[in-house]
């Protein structure tokens, strides 16, 4: 969508080009026939001082306004205060040139800088907009009001008053305001501003909605599970509020740098102005030279264009659905080149499949899976979920179920007994079977004692999974899985994605030992980054250097324990992170750089009298200007439209 300026931008856009037309105009007839000698004598300059004090007054008014209130509010050395000094002064000395019968200088210097630095101004203004606009849509998140169903009518409520348990009703076009599972209706919701998937989601009766996304066609009835403060539109806003709080190192840097830098360079300033003058006697060129220093001495490109970047990496990443708790985070990510991952859920989907069905001899297939299937259909047990849905078909339910902790479940009817579960379970019944040979859970089936085979089921890895860790790996980045799945299962996955290692049969407590142990091992500058799904990690995000949940959309661990939030179940958010961290700190170093190199060569200038106003006025923002746009190319594309739907 194209960027449309504010109209705040557009009358600001205004001012600037008339007061821009009228500088010139005025300039080119002073430069033509010299407007300080229209009139002789120490009057000389008041013809020319008029015309540009109408410019000046016209494009510099705000800033003589900010430079005012600020010294009233006690925040003084700020660039307000530095323009207006210089600015001023150069309106003086030129006053004073004029009355003392000397070449008038520095009116069209003292509004040249106003002009510019207003140039400056609009683009910052104008990136920080267009930076900020992706975060701003998460901001429309944020529901106005929740149709409460109570007793035979609806009561339209501010969203914070809706007990956990009441029934919502939700229209097409309107926003779900609240957590909840879906108990009547169907609807395809929006979840683009969520999670930055294009494609709508369908939701059934016992489905779980989430608060911010829009339902596009039908009515439901939603039964709410969370309070507001406790939904996730409600954290996701708190987090992106709270985002620019957590500063960089280089945002910190340049903070106090300004703090320190602006009063030293007035003082330097005012040393120069005064010492030379009162050794040579020549006050008007040492004071024009002071003038100049304290122009080119503005930071405003460091203090503008630093924070911009940051702000636009993470605006870029939240348009991605990667949300970036503060600036900082994005900085240390950069230098990430440990990701350690957990297994289920963030390398593999989590959901159970057949992966494989062995026989006994003289069993088919069909009749394997059809006793699997009516003595699992009583759990709820994902495993047992797996088989009934690669059965297909409608099991017996005349059998009564029983369940035996850790071996299985027995199915039993008159005449039939089916057995299906681990080898503890056939040893209990005394039933010879072969033993399987792949990786993954193994369900044995025994029918009236009589071994039938095995069903192998695996979680189904990512197809994404490979290519992501492969990615790292070119990165030069170590690679860890840690899973609490046995060594069998655990190397298969390993081996299938290309971890460089991986440690298996962990306990949660383990996991947090593996990553303490990384930690210790690895060097100061080496950054630790934890991926996992958010839900039963959350220790090990919250220790590790950077913690990563994936599939954050409704998790509470998710957004409350880790530094970044991948609001889809999607790896691929995890090199495309890393790209556009990377993209923004070499900006960020860019500009540093620039912006010091640019100004230390000019000052030195400006104070051997080498450079003069104009060339200060580049100095200042010129560079600006220049490290603003730069800043803007954070805003770049990362990902093809197919793979930021995902």
């Amino acid at each position: 969508m194209k960027y449309q300026l504010t109209k705040k931008q557009k009358r600001n856009l205004i001012r600037i080009v008339c007061s821009l037309l009228a500088f010139l105009v005025i300039f080119i007839v002073d430069k033509s026939v010299v407007l300080g000698n229209v009139f002789s004598g120490s009057s000389s300059w008041v013809l020319p001082f008029i015309l540009y004090l109408a410019v000046y007054i016209a494009i510099g008014y705000d800033v003589l306004w900010r430079a005012v209130r600020n010294i009233a509010h006690g925040q003084v050395f700020d660039e307000n205060f530095l323009m207006c000094i210089a600015t001023l002064g150069a309106f003086a000395l030129a006053i004073y040139r004029g009355v003392s019968g000397e070449e008038i200088e520095g009116f069209d210097e003292a509004c040249a800088v106003l002009l510019f630095y207003q140039v400056g101004e609009f683009f910052q203004d104008y990136a920080t907009v267009r930076s900020r606009r992706s975060i701003s849509a998460l901001m429309d998140l944020r529901p106005d009001y929740a149709n409460v169903i109570r007793g035979a009518s609806n009561e339209r409520v501010s969203p914070d008053e809706v007990a956990v348990g009441e029934t919502i009703l939700v229209n097409p076009g309107e926003k779900i305001p609240l957590d909840g599972i879906v108990v009547s209706g169907t609807a395809s919701l929006d979840t683009k501003a969520l999670t930055g998937e294009s494609m709508p989601r369908d939701v059934a009766v016992g489905d779980t909605v989430i608060s911010g996304s829009v339902n596009l066609d039908s009515q439901i009835e939603v039964r709410v599970e969370k309070e507001f403060y406790d939904s996730t539109v409600s954290k996701i806003l708190d987090l992106v509020e709270n985002a620019a709080s957590e500063k960089s190192k280089a945002e910190n840097f340049i903070t106090k740098f300004a703090k320190y830098y602006t009063p030293a360079v007035v003082l330097v300033a005012v040393v120069l102005a005064v010492v030379p003058g009162a050794v040579t006697g020549m006050w008007s060129t040492w004071i024009y030279r002071a003038l100049s220093f304290l122009v080119v001495s503005c930071p405003c490109a460091l203090v503008i264009s630093i924070p911009l970047s940051f702000f636009a990496g993470i605006g870029q990443a939240s348009k991605y659905g990667i949300l970036i708790k503060g600036s900082n985070y994005l900085e240390k990510f950069n230098k990430a080149n440990i990701f350690v991952f957990d297994k289920t859920g963030t390398l593999t989907k989590g959901n159970f499949v057949i992966a494989g069905v062995t026989t006994a001899d003289g069993v088919e297939k069909e009749e394997l899976m059809r006793l699997a299937a009516n003595a699992e259909q009583g759990s709820s047990h994902p495993i047992a979920r797996s088989v009934l849905d690669a059965y297909g078909g409608e099991p017996d339910n005349t059998y009564v179920i029983t369940n035996e902790a850790g071996e299985g479940v027995v199915a039993e009817k008159e005449g039939s007994r089916i057995l299906a579960g681990n080898e503890k379970l056939m040893a209990r019944y005394s039933i010879e079977y072969a033993p399987a040979s792949g990786a993954g859970t193994v369900v044995y089936i025994a029918e009236n004692d009589r071994y039938m085979g095995y069903i192998l089921i695996g979680d189904e890895i990512k197809p994404e999974a490979k290519e992501v860790v492969g990615e790292l790996n070119a990165l030069g980045a170590k690679t860890v899985m840690l899973t609490g799945d046995n060594e069998l299962t655990a190397a298969r996955v390993a081996s299938e994605i290309g971890v460089s290692e991986y440690k298996a049969s962990l306990l949660p407590g383990d996991k947090v030992s593996e990553v303490e142990s990384l930690l210790a091992r690895k060097s100061e500058k080496e950054v630790l980054s934890f991926v996992g799904d958010g839900i039963n990690d959350a220790p090990v995000l919250m220790r590790s250097d950077i913690g990563i949940a994936m599939g954050g959309v409704g998790s509470d661990a998710a957004i409350e324990a880790s530094d970044i939030v991948l609001m889809h179940d999607d790896l691929k958010g995890i090199p495309l992170a890393k790209r556009i961290a990377r993209k923004t700190m070499a900006v960020v170093y860019q500009n540093i750089i620039f912006s010091v190199a640019v100004k230390a060569a000019i000052l030195i200038l400006s104070a051997l009298g080498l450079a003069n106003m104009w060339v200060a006025v580049f100095g200042d923002v010129g560079v600006a200007v220049i490290a603003i746009l730069n800043a803007m190319r954070v805003n770049g594309k990362y990902a093809s439209d197919t793979e930021r739907s995902r």
